[in-house]
């Protein structure tokens, strides 16, 4: 192989050392990678956890600004480019790449654990019931989808608009300018690439551990790591085959018969549970979470106990922070021909209300059943087995 073939390929080639050396360590080092993983994490948390809030917040202020500025008639490729994708089937695929997994996953956990444990106050009350959700909103809503939106919307503009490379490193084209070529960029590209298999190994693992639990609850199957394996392979399987029939086919496909599986589900909880008090779940924790919007956006309790903070909103600001790159190029890939206030909206605010939407009705009617109607024992289960919870939900 040539040394310029080499060259080209040098972020392949380090991600992928990288990533295998990062598995044979947790194989057959599991405590090892565990206690150096979990020291970092902690003290990433203490001592640059202001930079994660910040951000965050950064990315939905500079988003609004970029809808009413003046840039927001810009679009996304050539003035004749038209998008390739129909709006629906767009919204589809942004909210399946998203959060599809994980809010499937934590619609009816979040809500229970923040009733039960609550950040400030008494557990099991009206009050933790509404601060349950209000944080559940705010952990799911406006701060994830905009870190989605500023870096799709920066990998989009500098693919489409100034003909660089799809890859991280031609975001920083304004600072480094033809650097991104060289070893800086490329170090760049191997951190985005190994920050994103982070992302995909917690995404992938969620959905493997709840569909192994429920497989096992439902047919009896043993919920094992060999079982969680070859559900992890059959979907690797499955989004290889979507991947090589095209965005057009696979992917659109995909994308929009999970969104209609979806509606059809969101459907049938609202008309059959509790109507009445979904509606006002949502109105009422989004006042709440408007009202306390910016307090919940830069809280780190500097004279309290900040664990709860670190455990749920510092990890998930991580989360998306590491998903963000995979993401955001996917996301840019499926919008050339939309303007950057389409963009924005698309991205940002139609997204958002569907997750209120799918987390008043889930999260919601679980807390009338706990609350309201005294389930408390749905409680104890899905507190006790994460992995259950969707399925304990269906049963009461």
């Amino acid at each position: 192989m040539s040394k310029k073939r080499i060259n080209e390929n040098i972020v392949f080639y380090v991600s992928v050392l990288l990533t295998v050396a990062f598995i044979i360590w947790g194989i057959f080092f599991t405590k090892s990678l565990s206690t150096i993983t979990t020291t970092f994490f902690n003290g990433t948390i203490d001592y640059f956890g202001w930079i994660y809030l910040g951000s965050a917040l950064f990315f939905i202020l500079f988003s609004v600004y970029l809808l009413f500025s003046k840039y927001g008639h810009i679009r996304l490729g050539k003035e004749t480019d038209k998008p390739e994708f129909k709006t629906a089937s767009w919204l589809a695929m942004l909210f399946g790449t998203g959060s599809g997994v994980g809010i499937v996953f934590w619609s009816v956990a979040e809500p229970v654990f923040h009733y039960t444990s609550p950040p400030t106050g008494e557990g099991q009350t009206e009050a933790a019931a509404n601060l349950a959700m209000q944080y559940t909103f705010f952990h799911w809503g406006f701060h994830p989808w905009a870190i989605y939106t500023l870096i799709g919307l920066t990998l989009a503009f500098f693919q489409f608009n100034r003909s660089l490379p799809a890859s991280m490193s031609s975001a920083f084209y304004p600072l480094l300018k033809e650097k991104i070529h060289g070893p800086i960029g490329k170090t760049i590209d191997i951190l985005a690439v190994f920050a994103t298999i982070f992302g995909i190994a917690t995404s992938l693992g969620l959905g493997a551990m709840q569909i192994s639990g429920g497989l096992n609850a439902l047919f009896g199957i043993p919920n094992t790591l060999l079982v969680q394996i070859t559900v992890i392979a059959v979907a690797t399987i499955l989004f290889l085959i979507s991947i090589t029939t095209g965005l057009e086919k696979g992917i659109q496909f995909l994308s929009n018969t999970a969104m209609i599986l979806s509606f059809l589900i969101m459907f049938l909880v609202l008309v059959l549970g509790p109507t009445s008090t979904i509606f006002k779940v949502f109105f009422s924790t989004m006042g709440g979470y408007l009202s306390d919007f910016v307090d919940m956006s830069l809280n780190l309790e500097p004279f309290g106990d900040s664990k709860w903070i670190g455990s749920w909103t510092l990890f998930y600001w991580a989360w998306w922070i590491a998903w963000a790159p995979c993401v955001g190029m996917f996301i840019a890939r499926i919008s050339k021909g939309r303007t950057i206030k389409e963009f924005v909206i698309g991205v940002l605010f139609v997204p958002s209300l569907g997750t209120f939407a799918w987390l008043s009705i889930f999260g919601g009617s679980a807390l009338h059943m706990i609350h309201n109607l005294g389930q408390k024992e749905l409680a104890t289960q899905i507190t006790s087995n994460v992995n259950l919870s969707v399925f304990s939900f269906f049963d009461y």
